[in-house]
């Protein structure tokens, strides 16, 4: 089942990669105050990289004056992948990275997709979502192939 508007975030456990090593993650200590999820397909995928994660970097400080004390980029990859990207996207210090390798938390949100015609895999599907102390307050998933409702713009307006 999807998640929806008024539901809690699932309780799982994601990996981060910090300057300390692997780290194991709490959905509950990153879901602390207004929090926006953003989920993509794949790290380094064509319409991740160049539009959606960029978009989230660009408006970071319109969402941290409209309250957002964290701003999380979701992806069915490894901490080191998303480790890679971020540096290479300059998100460092502006997104957190979350690793779902096994898909754990896509699949407990209900998003996940199957990308297995092309090669990937169960991946997440590309959505956006905010919540306030783990309740989901504002919900937006993308159609198959979209890029539309879960825009770094499109979230600001949803974003109260």
């Amino acid at each position: 089942m999807t998640i929806k508007i008024g539901d809690r975030i699932p309780s799982t456990i994601l990996k981060c990669l910090t300057e300390d090593g692997l780290q194991d993650v709490r959905t509950e200590e990153l879901f602390e105050g207004k929090t926006v999820l953003f989920g993509v397909p794949g790290a380094f995928t064509p319409t991740c990289s160049a539009k959606h994660l960029p978009g989230y970097i660009i408006k970071t400080d319109e969402f941290r004056a409209k309250g957002v004390r964290a701003i999380m980029c979701l992806s069915v990859n490894d901490p080191f992948v998303m480790q890679a990207w971020a540096k290479s996207a300059q998100a460092d210090d502006k997104i957190t990275m979350l690793a779902d390798g096994n898909g754990t938390l896509t699949k407990a949100l209900g998003l996940e997709m199957d990308g297995t015609p092309y090669g990937l895999g169960i991946r997440c599907q590309r959505f956006a979502l905010v919540a306030q102390d783990g309740v989901v307050t504002q919900l937006a998933i993308e159609q198959p192939g979209g890029f539309e409702v879960s825009s770094a713009e499109a979230v600001l307006k949803l974003v109260g």
